[in-house]
């Protein structure tokens, strides 16, 4: 864990809100010089804890109006089989988000795609290469909450 102190926070929490603002604009939210802001961010940068910027999109605007949550089992557990599930599901530009849970399901997949044929695709995509035990899709209807900026309080 890195030490962040109230200043690393509000620099983090306002580039979390608009990460196109420029270095000026950071500095005078969180009440720096421009020069002291960009030895801070950069040491943020240099240790990880801000991993990239990017711009957020609307998924519907673009044409991609279906969300689905994929739920898997697998039997399959050995670091080979788990570097192999990785580097498929990397390979599938639909899925958005993977994580290796627990409970009674292995992993959670997050599907972005423009329909139902869209989603076929990327199902049979990943079944194919991949020995799974369930797959389930738990098909999104609306987003009510999504991109939230971490709580660094």
């Amino acid at each position: 864990m890195i030490e962040l102190d109230g200043i690393d926070r509000k620099i983090l929490t306002t580039l979390q809100r608009d990460g196109a603002l420029s270095q000026r604009d950071v500095a005078s939210k969180v009440g720096l010089s421009q020069n002291a802001c960009w030895r801070r961010i950069k040491r943020l940068n240099e240790l990880g804890v801000i991993e990239g910027y990017g711009a957020r999109l609307n998924a519907k605007l673009v044409g991609l109006d279906l969300t689905v949550f994929m739920m898997i089992k697998t039997r399959r557990h050995s670091e080979c089989w788990q570097r192999e599930f990785r580097v498929h599901v990397a390979t599938i530009p639909e899925i958005v988000d993977v994580h290796r849970i627990g409970g009674d399901w292995d992993y959670l997949i997050k599907v972005v795609t423009s329909s139902m044929s869209g989603y076929d695709k990327v199902y049979k995509q990943l079944t194919s290469k991949l020995e799974l035990e369930t797959v389930t899709g738990l098909f999104a209807m609306e987003t009510i909450l999504e991109n939230q900026p971490l709580s660094l309080s």
